[in-house]
């Protein structure tokens, strides 16, 4: 591996490489390379500015702070853009299939020019869902100096003294559809929710990942729920671009970051917080890529020791925003540490240990505040995560408890085979209390692109029936979703999981203090129905969706597409 000092003398051999490299100095000298530059270290910076979603709409600001600050450390920076799909514009269409898709995109882009330019460190810049661990795998297949930047969180729009957020207005479906607000209340919901740039606001999954990645230390301490639009995220990024040279100069790369000890922590932070389930899918990915032994059954050990203590949207009261006014995500970290609930010594981007970040950081509760419990009184004793098995899932699920008001629940199975099926049902009132939703065929392959079941989840709280109505799927969920809902299921129906194999009206139980999946029918009868099951053709045979479903692995590992090689 190279040194700093020959990191930073990469360009440096360029110029005195003869003939072989002034191609190479003429392309880079019309972008603004002096005979000085090619002495200095070129630093990536991927960004992900976009106006298809207001997540990536205040991007643009951060990057070219992060250019400046990459200038002003004795860096060349070149920027250049990567992609986004605005999950929340997509959800409930065709177009969600595509976001998961776009997670691999974005992983691939980037590491396919950082590789192609030789750049030496890089700075990625992301808002939206899935641009942090797309960036976040790019950055651990390169394992080259890099640091993570946020785009930032939305503030909560605001309509007769209520908060509003986009969960908002997915619920207001079910409301409306149930009689229980009129056409001009929910016009006004849709209209006043979200009020400017920013990701959704919730510990849904932009904040939850970058929750996760200020926790794996690769972003800067403080920086993961500042708000989009507010000056201190724009200099955030500036001192991110001075980080990542120093980064550079000492020859602190991922690999030595990105620890298994420094994923723990992620999981931990996590739990504490309530994040999306969709941290369980992308830290298993980015562990993949970083070469980290990381298994999903690692989620659960961790959710039995760290209780659940912050009071959060979704399920709870308060966005990120209120969190990054108590010291957001450091002030966390350090009651955890304080009870030895995370590692002090994993090394961060800031170049000092998780310890040394959080070495000024007040002990204890803030004062005047109902957001953060107590670790001795936390909302739950355990982490609001729930890993479970059966012989409905013999590879695992994933279910989020907080919010729920009874932990297991058992009933007949209401089978659909796509999102717009069951949406139908829950809109024309033909689900019950008492009733288990089974939505499948919408898993990594099968979907393919394992959808988000944001809709039906929303329409059925806003029904009324989120406390008495269960939900499995092979898909996935948002990190706006709460209830009894239980996703990932392993193996997908399109392998032929036990999923596929139900049959409408069976008994289903879902048990998440026994960590129980489960069909009650016997073995002898699932192992005949198995014989019977044929795989259905692919939905897709053409374009980047076909490529995806043809490589794209089981939801249990992450559901990452480079793990076709055996080692």
């Amino acid at each position: 591996m190279p040194s700093a000092e020959e990191k930073l003398n990469w360009n440096s051999r360029n110029i005195t490489d003869g003939d072989r490299r002034a191609p190479n100095r003429a392309m880079m000298r019309a972008v603004g390379f002096s005979d000085e530059d090619f002495r200095k270290p070129v630093i990536a910076i991927a960004s992900g500015h976009s106006t298809i979603t207001p997540c990536n709409a205040g991007i643009r600001p951060l990057e070219q702070s992060a250019e400046k600050g990459i200038f002003a450390a004795g860096g060349m920076a070149q920027v250049f853009g990567t992609i986004t799909i605005s999950d929340g514009i997509s959800m409930g269409s065709e177009g969600m299939k595509f976001s998961l898709v776009s997670r691999e995109v974005i992983a691939d882009s980037i590491e396919t020019v950082c590789r192609g330019q030789h750049m030496d460190a890089l700075v990625a810049i992301g808002g939206c869902d899935k641009n942090m661990p797309g960036a976040m795998m790019a950055i651990a297949r390169l394992n080259i100096p890099s640091i993570f930047v946020y785009g930032g969180t939305i503030y909560p729009g605001h309509y007769k003294d209520r908060d509003l957020n986009i969960v908002s207005v997915f619920e207001s479906v079910g409301q409306y559809q149930a009689g229980r607000i009129d056409q001009n209340e929910f016009e006004q919901i849709e209209k006043h929710a979200c009020p400017g740039t920013g990701s959704c606001g919730g510990m849904y999954t932009a904040n939850t990942m970058s929750s996760a990645i200020e926790a794996l230390g690769m972003s800067l301490p403080g920086s993961s729920t500042m708000g989009s639009p507010d000056q201190e995220k724009v200099d955030s990024a500036g001192e991110s671009g001075k980080t990542v040279y120093e980064l550079l100069k000492r020859n602190i790369r991922p690999s030595d970051i990105m620890t298994r000890n420094a994923f723990e922590n992620a999981i931990a932070v996590v739990m504490a917080m309530g994040g999306s389930t969709n941290a369980v899918l992308h830290l298993l990915a980015i562990a993949h890529d970083m070469n980290v032994e990381l298994t999903i059954d690692d989620f659960e050990r961790i959710a039995k020791k760290v209780p659940h203590i912050l009071d959060m949207k979704p399920s709870g009261k308060y966005l990120a925003v209120d969190l990054h006014r108590l010291g957001g995500v450091p002030r966390v970290m350090k009651m955890l540490l304080d009870a030895g609930l995370i590692h002090g010594d994993c090394l961060t981007c800031t170049g000092k240990t998780v310890a040394e970040n959080l070495a000024q950081i007040p002990s204890g509760l803030p004062e005047n505040q109902d957001l953060i419990y107590p670790l001795e009184k936390p909302m739950y004793k355990r982490g609001h995560l729930v890993i479970l098995r059966g012989n409905l899932a013999p590879g695992g699920a994933v279910a989020k408890i907080s919010g729920v008001a009874k932990p297991a629940i058992s009933g007949p199975a209401r089978i659909f085979d796509s999102e717009e099926q069951c949406m139908d049902a829950i809109l024309s009132d033909e689900i019950a209390p008492g009733d288990i939703i089974v939505i499948r065929y919408e898993g990594p392959r099968g979907g393919p692109g394992m959808r988000e079941m944001l809709s039906p989840t929303s329409a059925l709280i806003g029904k009324g029936l989120g406390d008495s109505v269960g939900l499995i799927t092979d898909g996935r969920f948002s990190g706006g979703t709460y209830g009894m809902v239980v996703g990932h299921v392993a193996p997908e129906a399109a392998l032929g999981g036990p999923i596929a194999l139900l049959r409408e009206g069976e008994i289903i139980t879902i048990d998440a203090e026994d960590n129980l999946l489960q069909i009650h029918i016997t073995e002898a009868e699932l192992e005949v129905r198995r014989k019977e099951w044929k795989e259905r053709p692919p939905r897709y045979r053409r374009g980047v969706i076909a490529k995806y479903a043809s490589l794209v692995g089981s939801a249990e590992f992450g559901a990452v597409t480079d793990d076709v090689f055996p080692e």
